[in-house]
């Protein structure tokens, strides 16, 4: 099998390139950073009524204005509110909002963050001068989105300077993932040996970390990293001839772009003279590079962050970018927020306890003004089963005193957890979803964009594979590879993929022609796709709802020109994450991982599976065992910090792993928790064990 600790090697040379990073141009000797022209003070308006519910160190932080912030935001402190109404009072001040860029890492997040900045913005006190407005008020709302959307952005915009077609594919983690599975096939290795997922994994580590693939074969020492090598190698040659990206390209060729190109890297230095990126521990070393590049001409830098929520080591993230901050820009100014707007007292003193354990941060302390609150309930099951039950009765007496199915969650390490756990809620009749199910994922959808991304890049070989017979147009396996590979073809086959072609060249008019939803409305119509279904059909009809749904989502993009808009949505359904998932709240209770919580909070949270090997878990490799643990306390800091009444935890002394009975000790982090803060019945189990 596939050992991560393989690729060691390669992976250390991450240290050399973070240290030849472009450090911002600062003068370490004073702390006085230049104000940018044409954006700030153009007025002299104080008005801080917008701020009276803030705390000291929240109106510290949106009060502060040029030079580096670091903004130590523990959870539940009000992150959001202090960046939004940071960018508000910029913008009050006389700040044009396109001069601010606000980067953050999903799009629920940007989304949740645009809405509370306009709703600001139409307050009294936030309200633009004249003067700002006559100055050239050209947006009505500053740039705010993921770091890949804001590398698909400029890509877009410097496509020629950047070397790729003028409507390149975004491709998703299941394209991607193709890719990479033919690669292997090629070389004829063996997927078992050489699993394609993991490959992948660890591909995407390596542009993350901007490892090259010359620096890769130059470092290759044994036979796994020279078939590695050789991997990315097909595999990358596939992403040219498709014209295609994957989501790591967005930002590793965004970064080369600005290296190359000095005068490009101005234009959007200039552009964006107030940077605010939040989530910042969970950077890594393409995303701190592009950053300090952006800002390094103003100093205008605001990072928000908490090195004690940095649970994303397996996607590259590392927190120590935070750690750095205050070298990288000498004299920035330090703020921590404390003060906890979300948990009942007895929720934040165990996570308190829990999180100093560890060494590698910044010490902080959660405090909140709230009173009352219940001790954390343990309950010590037997088995698996046992757990889930007492989960289950539990969630049902808490929705029979009136509390509603969405104020409670169920967090859990793995995904195989939530198997028991849906038995016994639909024994229960307990409404449930689980977390992390995409609409954008699902076929139908997948075949229709497929359809527009084939139209609009006729170099997108993985989309015209998946629809090329879909409908059936009598283009079987054999005739598709004859086609690609470029074979003389019988006039009965000519016939087949003209018939093909031509239905792709009318959905093209469409889409650049006509606004987004209604050239989605045409790709259905002229693809026939909606022959294939049975109305008579329960699930059928289904289907055809969620295709009927895809058309009603494109019209928030037609106000574009065409075919902006339509790129828009085809880029939003590549870049969509677990946490951007439709709002599906009303459904019922949420079972997800404690990974895909991070940034949500309820009334009462259940964390099950606190045992040795499981939570913490015992297949994280790689790093060292110090470090490794450190994080996985971070994660049960994210899961108790999570809730805001009451905690439930839960373990079983036997479960069924992989077919087999496997006898669990107590997770250590319970360890961690004071006794006084918990149950009495769940204390005495664990000084029993």
């Amino acid at each position: 099998m596939l050992g991560l600790s393989v690729i060691k090697k390669p992976l250390s040379l991450r240290f050399y390139l973070i240290l030849a990073l472009p450090r911002p141009k600062v003068n370490p000797a004073t702390t006085i950073y230049p104000q940018p022209k044409k954006c700030y003070n153009l007025i002299n308006v104080s008005n801080l009524n917008a701020l009276n519910h803030l705390n000291k160190a929240q109106k510290e932080a949106v009060l502060h204005q040029t030079g580096p912030l670091l903004i130590i935001a523990g959870a539940g402190s009000g992150k959001t509110k202090v960046l939004t109404h940071r960018i508000a009072h910029l913008i009050s001040r006389g700040c044009a909002p396109n001069r601010i860029l606000a980067v953050t890492f999903t799009n629920k997040a940007a989304g949740e963050m645009r809405e509370r900045i306009f709703k600001l913005l139409q307050a009294d006190s936030y309200q633009p001068s004249s003067r700002t407005r006559a100055e050239g008020l050209k947006d009505v709302m500053p740039w705010i989105g993921t770091f890949h959307s804001l590398g698909a952005a400029i890509l877009r915009q410097e496509y020629k300077a950047a070397g790729l077609a003028k409507h390149f594919t975004i491709l998703d983690e299941e394209d991607s993932l193709a890719l990479v599975k033919e690669a292997i096939k090629e070389l004829i290795l063996d997927p078992k040996q050489f699993q394609p997922s993991k490959i992948k994994n660890i591909i995407s580590r390596q542009k993350g970390d901007l490892i090259k693939i010359d620096d890769l074969e130059n470092e290759a020492d044994n036979y796994f990293l020279k078939i590695l090598a050789q991997i990315r190698r097909i595999y990358e040659e596939k992403l040219r001839t498709a014209q295609s990206l994957d989501f790591d390209d967005l930002l590793v060729k965004t970064a080369a772009l600005f290296e190359k190109r000095p005068d490009i890297l101005a234009k959007y230095q200039e552009q964006w003279q107030f940077i605010n990126i939040d989530e910042y521990q969970d950077t890594d070393s393409v995303q701190y590079r592009l950053a300090n590049m952006l800002a390094a001409k103003h100093s205008n830098i605001c990072v928000v962050g908490d090195m004690d929520q940095s649970i994303y080591s397996f996607r590259g993230a590392d927190f120590r970018n935070i750690l750095k901050f205050e070298s990288d820009w000498p004299g920035a100014k330090i703020i921590t927020l404390e003060e906890n707007y979300r948990s009942l007292r007895p929720i934040l003193d165990a996570a308190n306890a829990v999180i100093a354990k560890n060494k590698l941060r910044k010490p902080k302390n959660l405090f909140t003004r709230q009173t009352g609150g219940e001790k954390l309930e343990l309950f010590v099951a037997g088995s698996e089963d046992e757990e889930a039950e007492f989960i289950a009765d539990k969630t049902k007496n808490l929705i029979e005193s009136g509390h509603k199915p969405n104020e409670t969650a169920v967090l859990f390490r793995a995904n195989f957890q939530s198997r028991v756990l849906e038995e016994k809620f639909l024994a229960y009749e307990i409404p449930y979803y689980v977390v992390g199910v995409k609409f954008y994922a699902r076929k139908e959808i997948k075949d229709i964009l497929a359809y527009l991304r084939s139209a609009l890049n006729s170099g997108d070989l993985i989309s015209k594979k998946r629809i090329i017979n879909v409908p059936s147009r009598e283009i079987g396996k054999v005739l598709t590879a004859r086609y690609f590979s470029g074979s003389k073809l019988s006039d009965a086959e000519q016939k087949k993929i003209r018939n093909f072609e031509t239905v792709l060249a009318e959905i093209k008019t469409g889409a650049t022609r006509l606004p987004a939803s209604k050239a989605v409305a045409s790709a259905i119509q002229k693809s026939g796709y909606l022959d294939i279904f049975d109305p008579k059909i329960e699930e059928d009809l289904m289907r055809i709802a969620n295709i009927k749904e895809l058309a009603a989502l494109a019209r928030r993009f037609d106000g574009l020109k065409a075919p902006e808009g339509l790129l828009k949505i085809l880029e939003e359904a590549a870049l969509m994450s677990e946490s951007d998932a439709p709002d599906l709240k009303k459904r019922g209770v949420p079972l997800t991982t404690v990974h895909a919580a991070k940034g949500l909070e309820f009334d009462n949270v259940f964390i099950a599976g606190l045992e040795d090997g499981l939570f913490p878990h015992s297949a994280i490799g790689g790093d060292a065992e110090k470090t490794r643990i450190e994080e996985e306390r971070r994660l049960f800091y994210v899961a108790l910090t999570r809730a805001r009444k009451k905690v439930f935890l839960s373990l079983a002394l036997l479960r069924t792993i992989f077919g087999e009975k496997q006898a669990n000790m107590p997770s250590r982090f319970l360890q961690d928790i004071p006794f006084e803060l918990i149950n009495s019945a769940g204390k005495e189990k664990i000084i029993e064990l």
